[in-house]
């Protein structure tokens, strides 16, 4: 076997293993989201205060993700620096996601548990999607995260059939299988990976004898804030903004669809999926095209059509024409969701920050998702529900322009730079 071939393989077997892992997690996240909220309602009649406790672990990921993936890149181990957290993270969150249900008959007790749930769950989140990059060569970066991508898109459907055969039934046996799917993708990584054996960990050893200890998350930021080269922070800057405008067309849709198109609210909640097979259709061919012409110029290009798309919805103006337009703007936007955090690893000045990098991303996006819902709606009050999809194009056309800068930094400054 050649040494491409090789390399191939290697890249094959963990990109499965990383999206089996991902995929349990996300399998976990989105039964969550989907189910505890009734729980809370059981318990508590504020809407308002439902959202927040809900929005509690968007917080929490905020500061521990990049916390977290700093703390890994900083390990030093036989086992290497990112198994360890998952040996211990995955069993544990697995055992407080089991224990929801049980705990739904006290409002205080299911709090607690909730918030022992997001804790865990967030601190090793980063660490497993690490993984890509520290085995992963930065060419072949983009097809491995399609990968992953499709993967924690499936969850979403997962969560649907586990809600529409076992919730009203067996609402606690429901909780049950994610926590199953969990253990069993802990069990093959560990017996499949050797996080010690990774390129970026060996060269992060070797980095180690040579210069000072990787820094805190601060001295990352700060190194990112006052580099006379802006790509990274641009690049931070575009993530949110492109994140609050993924937010807002997916959490807004509803009231949109009740509103504007005249929808019931089970059909305007169903506007978004067909947009969801739409992204998982597209997702490995973008990264095969963004690897083959450049990465920022697929992101550019996917982002003007995500855009596009929504204008499109915005004028047909009848349920199949939005339908028509978010499926457009969702394979848009895969170009923007399978490339942007490969090209932030690719733009790290090392491998012994990649944990760190993956952090700041999660922090990039869940702050677009806190603030774009809010400002899209705040346009909305001033201008009605039908300009709803409208605004959030021009959301997504500032990240346009983010993008569109860093690549005129990267080819004035790193002329063939892998992006």
């Amino acid at each position: 076997m050649t040494t491409s071939s090789t390399q191939r393989t290697r890249t094959g077997r963990i990109t499965f293993f990383v999206a089996l892992a991902v995929f349990a997690q996300e399998s976990m996240w989105n039964l969550y989201d989907s189910q505890v909220p009734p729980l809370l309602r059981e318990h508590i009649g504020s809407a308002a205060l439902i959202g927040l406790l809900m929005g509690m672990d968007n917080v929490l990921g905020i500061f521990l993700q990049p916390w977290m993936g700093n703390r890994s890149d900083r390990t030093r181990t036989a086992w290497g620096r990112r198994i360890p957290y998952l040996v211990v993270g995955m069993p544990v969150a697995a055992l407080l996601f089991l224990a929801i249900p049980h705990a739904a008959a006290s409002v205080p007790l299911l709090i607690l548990t909730m918030f022992g749930y997001a804790l865990v769950a967030n601190s090793f989140k980063p660490i497993a999607e690490s993984l890509l990059p520290d085995f992963v060569p930065p060419e072949r970066r983009s097809r491995a995260n399609a990968v992953v991508k499709i993967a924690s898109s499936l969850t979403v459907m997962v969560a649907a059939l586990i809600s529409i055969f076992l919730v009203d039934t067996h609402p606690k046996l429901s909780f049950a299988i994610p926590p199953v799917l969990m253990a069993v993708s802990l069990v093959v990584l560990v017996a499949n990976v050797r996080d010690s054996r990774s390129p970026a960990y060996r060269a992060a050893l070797a980095e180690d004898g040579e210069a000072a200890p990787a820094g805190r998350v601060r001295d990352t930021v700060l190194d990112i804030v006052r580099d006379s080269d802006r790509s990274r922070l641009l690049l931070i800057v575009a993530i949110l903004l492109f994140g609050g405008a993924w937010a807002a067309s997916r959490a807004l849709m509803t009231p949109y669809g009740m509103e504007v198109l005249g929808l019931s609210r089970g059909a305007a909640g169903g506007l978004t999926l067909p947009s969801g097979f739409a992204f998982i259709v597209a997702a490995y061919p973008v990264a095969r095209l963004a690897e083959r012409f450049g990465r920022l110029r697929v992101m550019t290009a996917g982002m003007s059509v995500f855009a596009a798309g929504l204008v499109l919805g915005a004028v047909a103006g009848t349920p199949a024409g939005v339908v028509t337009g978010l499926c457009v703007a969702a394979a848009g936007a895969s170009s923007f969701l399978v490339n942007a955090v490969v090209v932030l690893w690719n733009l790290a000045p090392s491998g012994r920050v990649l944990g760190t990098y993956t952090g700041l991303y999660t922090v990039g996006w869940v702050s677009g998702g806190f603030l774009g819902p809010a400002v899209a709606g705040g346009m909305v009050d001033l201008t009605g529900w039908s300009l709803l999809l409208v605004h959030v194009a021009i959301l997504a056309l500032l990240a346009v322009a983010a993008v569109a800068r860093v690549g005129v930094l990267q080819r004035r400054a790193t002329a063939g730079r892998a992006l």
